[in-house]
């Protein structure tokens, strides 16, 4: 009998809180809940691939780069070794937490982590124009110091909780253990992989890879790994029930589904931001529109049930 796989990815609240320093203590807490509140889909049937977001943690390895530079002289490394930093670090508290959270409902699975890396291409337009948010929230005056110290590209939080460095974000166009991941969830495997959207890699034309600059969108790279292995569903979790419009407005309409027709019009609309839903709804047409199934969007804590979210869905 073919096992169903839902690959779930996990938003970077699930790891750490807006609101929160980033100790190793609330990170713990944070994710054992999560994949406390995943475990409705095991008991559902499916076999699960978790994807994750990197962006608080991967900010927090670039500023341990930067204070070690300053203080220490110790070489700094580069993005792409920083992602896998997070791809292990975090994996491995997915891994841990996930373990508990089963031993908790008497379930006997084991899950594993994969570093993963991911194509794109050296040209990809998005090296000209950064949108992808990382790190913590800084003040406006942190800010400021920062464009002007490190040149990093800065931008306030749409939902106007500080200013965070934004990084060159370009399309994922392959998984490269895609088979091995789909493998390994087919023998009954919880697979944590594609963290952070992946280690970004271009090929040479002789076949070499070499890594390049830049954070991958973590829902762009779970929907690719979807519709590359032919998940049965895809879940987008975040920090909040359901898609709105009007956000945060006092005409905020929630939505129980939307149609990749709608998606698309409020997108170009402007009512899905670049560094907030908008790579959730992208993520979601991508998936919707390759494979014909429906995505889901909502917070973890709405997984028990199964008409949780808002739907998006082809037509």
């Amino acid at each position: 009998m073919k096992k169903k796989i839902a690959v779930v990815a996990f938003g970077g609240n699930a790891l750490l809180r807006g609101d929160q320093i980033g100790t190793i203590e609330e990170q713990e807490k944070n994710t054992y809940e999560t994949c406390i509140n995943v475990i409705p889909l095991l008991e559902r049937g499916y076999e699960l691939i978790i994807t994750h977001g990197n962006g608080p943690v991967v900010g927090n390895i670039l500023q341990r780069n930067e204070a070690a530079w300053e203080m220490y002289k110790i070489p700094k490394m580069p993005l792409d070794i920083c992602v896998a930093d997070s791809q292990g670090g975090i994996g491995y508290m997915i891994e841990m937490q996930m373990m508990n959270a089963l031993n908790s409902k008497g379930i006997s699975k084991s899950v594993v982590t994969l570093i993963t890396q991911v194509e794109v291409d050296k040209y990809d337009e998005a090296f000209k124009n950064p949108t992808k948010p990382i790190g913590k929230f800084y003040t406006y005056e942190e800010a400021q110091k920062f464009q002007k110290e490190n040149g990093w590209v800065m931008q306030e939080d749409p939902r106007k909780r500080g200013w965070r460095r934004l990084v060159a974000s370009p399309k994922p166009l392959n998984v490269l253990k895609k088979d091995l991941i789909r493998k390994l969830a087919e023998d009954g495997h919880i697979v944590v992989a594609a963290g952070g959207g992946g280690i970004p890699v271009y090929r040479h034309q002789n076949g070499t890879l070499e890594a390049i600059e830049a954070v991958i969108d973590k829902d762009l790279a779970s929907a690719l790994l979807a519709k590359q292995i032919n998940a049965d569903a895809f879940y987008i979790l975040t920090d909040v029930t359901k898609v709105s419009i009007n956000f945060m407005k006092s005409d905020q309409q929630d939505l129980e589904q939307l149609s990749t027709t709608e998606a698309k019009k409020y997108l170009a609309e402007g009512q899905f931001p670049p560094g907030s839903m908008g790579p959730k709804i992208e993520a979601a047409i991508e998936f919707v529109e390759s494979t014909g199934k429906d995505v889901i969007i909502t917070d973890a804590r709405e997984l028990h049930n199964p008409n949780c979210g808002t739907k998006i869905y082809k037509g």
